[in-house]
């Protein structure tokens, strides 16, 4: 797939045609580009052209200097790989009991898939867990925090796995990285990541977000983190992500002081939110109890109508003279259209897309 996210296989589109394997690209391609990315590829002329420019150099580039054929012991190492990778990711996400409980206390998952801003549903259906989501709301939720989880999980499993195994494992690594351009772009990609993430971020989502009794698990993540970002860099003889890759990583950088304050707005947005619903569903408790105990006394239709209605009645609230006897704020809490605060879902839709786009590839 050309562009996207790392951990829906997308990548810098250059570095992803370069990595196939030999005789696959004989001066032609076809490639799937991503939804969530045709906008900032092809939404202008300018940007069209800039990434027809890119498909052509990269196809014309491995046609003229194909790669190398991956060794058999490199086949072989990553066979022995893939099953560990895929048992540490399987055993957190889907076997750990808490995992999505987690997952939905310190993203904003909950929140914007009650939102209308997608091309479909978040969730293929209702209910379920982690499995019943689509690939987009999954990443995105992820990306959010700056902890990338889907794209590293699993990683540290795989290769401690292989190097406790057979220590001459990590020297074969460091070759195959080396050499192989498939599995270096792979450790690239994975470094590209580990630089657009902070883990202090993610532990301010963790620690604002999650309850108590799920902090252990966050702070287990957080490690597992930590180690699959040291095993990478020792992998490719790196002592700071994307190290060979000045450019890439100094974009990246300057990225830094524009988006860590959205996500301090994002986490402080949420936790309102989420604080305001509590109040809600404890006021909705005592109210629906109250009306059960009142029965029918209360038989004027005015007095249902509540304060809205008769600032509407009274023209304080008019369209044309416009909310000046009414604060705002008194009038959104009180539509039960609305649950939230004025502003809350705007700075929320704001700061995602602030985000989203600091986390997009380059190149």
């Amino acid at each position: 797939m050309a562009g996207g996210h790392g951990g829906r296989g997308g990548g810098p589109t250059h570095l992803a045609i370069l990595s196939q394997p030999p005789g696959t690209v004989n001066g032609r391609l076809r490639v799937t580009v991503q939804g969530e990315v045709i906008e900032q590829s092809f939404g202008e002329e300018h940007l069209c052209f800039r990434t027809l420019q890119r498909f052509t150099a990269a196809t014309l580039d491995h046609t003229l200097n194909p790669p190398c054929v991956p060794l058999p012991q490199w086949e072989a190492l990553m066979e022995r790989m893939a099953p560990l990778s895929t048992a540490e990711y399987r055993s957190v996400v889907f076997q750990h009991p808490r995992f999505v409980e987690l997952f939905r206390s310190v993203t904003p998952e909950t929140e914007f898939s009650r939102m209308n801003i997608g091309s479909r549903p978040s969730k293929r259906r209702a209910g379920g867990g982690v499995e019943t989501l689509r690939a987009i709301p999954w990443i995105f939720a992820w990306t959010q925090t700056r902890f990338h989880l889907p794209v590293w999980l699993g990683l540290a499993a795989a290769l401690c796995g292989v190097v406790e195994e057979d220590p001459r494992a990590l020297d074969e690594l460091q070759r195959m990285y080396q050499q192989w351009p498939f599995f270096r772009v792979t450790l690239d990609l994975l470094q590209m990541v580990f630089a657009k993430g902070d883990p202090r971020v993610a532990r301010l989502y963790q620690q604002e977000l999650a309850p108590p009794d799920l902090q252990q698990l966050g702070d287990e993540l957080q490690k597992k983190y930590e180690e699959s970002k040291k095993l990478v860099l020792q992998v490719c003889g790196h002592k700071v992500p994307l190290e060979s890759i000045p450019t890439l990583r100094q974009r990246l950088l300057m990225r830094e002081p524009y988006i860590t304050p959205l996500n301090v707005m994002q986490v402080l947005t949420l936790k309102k939110m989420r604080q305001e619903e509590q109040k809600t569903s404890v006021e909705g408790a005592a109210t629906a109890e109250e009306g059960a105990s009142e029965g029918g006394k209360s038989g004027g239709e005015g007095e249902k109508r509540g304060k809205f209605s008769s600032l509407v009645d009274s023209g304080e609230a008019s369209p044309a003279r416009g909310l000046t006897k009414a604060h705002s704020s008194d009038v959104v809490g009180r539509n039960p259209s609305s649950a939230y605060a004025p502003g809350l879902e705007d700075t929320l839709i704001i700061t995602m897309k602030g985000i989203a786009a600091g986390m997009q590839n380059t190149g």
